[in-house]
């Protein structure tokens, strides 16, 4: 394999739902805008459990997880995810949370090791953007 090859890599996503909420055209509409970016995508789907949602970052080997949460249980819920994943001894992946996210929350979530945190309004462009340079920022050079 050549050097440029290495980072080429297509980035891995896990867009997923956790909890109950049924609300998932975001979701949707941000996996296809990262699909779109040249990102490879797996949406999980709706009402996934934290457990379920790391057995996917691991299985898939992804980069980056984002988290869709509208229900208001974001605080129960992406910290359960990022527990198990460091549990887990995967630390190398970028957690994302996007939703409705009072602003008073965004600091614990980033304390917790939440990478971004995406409320309404934010564009797509930034997000992608985001991912993007967190991604290769995490990368091993070499």
């Amino acid at each position: 394999m050549q050097a440029g090859a290495a980072t080429a890599k297509r980035i891995r996503v896990v867009v997923a739902k956790p909890g109950l909420d049924g609300h998932d055209r975001g979701a949707k509409i941000i996996a296809r805008a990262l699909r779109d970016a040249g990102m490879e995508v797996i949406y999980t789907g709706l009402h996934q459990t934290p457990e379920q949602i790391v057995e996917t970052v691991i299985q898939e080997d992804a980069d980056a997880v984002g988290l869709s949460v509208l229900s208001g249980a974001h605080m129960t819920l992406v910290p359960r995810v990022v527990k198990l994943l460091h549990d887990q001894g995967v630390d190398d992946v970028l957690v994302t949370v996007g939703g409705t996210i009072p602003d008073d929350d965004i600091p614990e979530l980033k304390r917790l090791g939440v990478a971004g945190v995406f409320t309404p309004g934010a564009t797509t462009d930034s997000i992608i953007e985001f991912i993007r340079t967190a991604v290769q920022q995490r990368a091993p050079q070499g």
